[in-house]
Formats: C-alpha cells, sequence, structure tokens
C-alpha cells in the first residue's frame, strides 16, 4: 500500500529504509509483529491481521476509511488510535452498542436499510446502551435483535 502511494516507476518493494519504517509502526502495537515481518498474513492471529489490515489502509492518510466490524478481532482501543491520530473521517460499521456510542461524533442506527436513530456527539454524551435501546424500542415496533439471539443454537426438537 505504501509502494503504490510513494513509489513513481518499478522499484524493490521493501528496501532497508523502508523495512525499518514498517517495524516502527508495528512496533507501537506491543503485539510482537516487527519480529514476524516475514511471516506470511495468513499465519498471524486475527488481531495482527485486523492491525496490519488498519496499518495498511492508513499507512497514506485517506479521505475516508470505511471500517466493517473492525474490532471483531482487534482491541476497539487499538483500532480507535490508528484513526484518532491520522484525524480520518471514518465511517465504523458495528454491532457493539458500547464502541458505537463511546466513539466518534456520530451514531447512527439503521433497521432494515433505514436510518432510525442519528445522535450527534452531544445527544450520546451521556447515553447508555441501556437508553440507546430504549430509544430503538420508541423508534421501532419489533424486538431488537442482538448478535446473541441470531447467533443463537436451535434446540434440538424431541
Amino acid at each position: 500500500a505504501y509502494t503504490r502511494a510513494h513509489s513513481s516507476g518499478l522499484a524493490l518493494a521493501l528496501s532497508k529504509k523502508k523495512s525499518n519504517f514498517f517495524r516502527e509502526q508495528v512496533s507501537r502495537f506491543n503485539m510482537g509483529l516487527e519480529d514476524r515481518m516475514k511471516t506470511k498474513i495468513g499465519l498471524l492471529s486475527g488481531g495482527q491481521r485486523q492491525v496490519v489490515t488498519l496499518l495498511m489502509c492508513t499507512i497514506c492518510t485517506p479521505k475516508l476509511l470505511l471500517l466493517d466490524e473492525h474490532t471483531a478481532a482487534l482491541d476497539p482501543v487499538t483500532a480507535n488510535e490508528i484513526v484518532a491520530e491520522n484525524n480520518i473521517t471514518t465511517m465504523m460499521i458495528t454491532h457493539n452498542m458500547s464502541s458505537a456510542l463511546a466513539t466518534g461524533d456520530r451514531t447512527i442506527m439503521m433497521d432494515s436499510g433505514r436510518i432510525i436513530i442519528d445522535l450527534d456527539k452531544e445527544q450520546k454524551a451521556h447515553m447508555t446502551v441501556s437508553d440507546l435501546l430504549a430509544l430503538y424500542r420508541e423508534k421501532e415496533t419489533k424486538e431488537f435483535d442482538t448478535d446473541r439471539i441470531l447467533l443463537q443454537k436451535e434446540e434440538p426438537t424431541q
């Protein structure tokens, strides 16, 4: 990702200078990635892969960063740190209501492709997950589906 943005022509993909730069970048997250620079990405843990992916996406600051369930295998603090330090406009899709309330300047809740709740930073500042779910129930007549309900195993019938 870095080479594509900073190279003109056919140069070595990873010079010693670039290797040291990337080593510094990944070492900040204390995941041992600086010692695994030659490891195939598929052999890294889920969290390590998420950090590498986020760094690849942000090493050259994008105008807009789209993240879908980015905290699934990664500590939300790490993801927020990467985004915040570069001051990147980011749209994060998540089912983690705590993260949705704690992160960013705005929380938008959708249901079946419709925006049903749109909260600015001030509105969500003192809101809890329970408050958000109560607001959802006011806006919708059906019961809120959580990931736990969606992923719940069906009991075998006798």
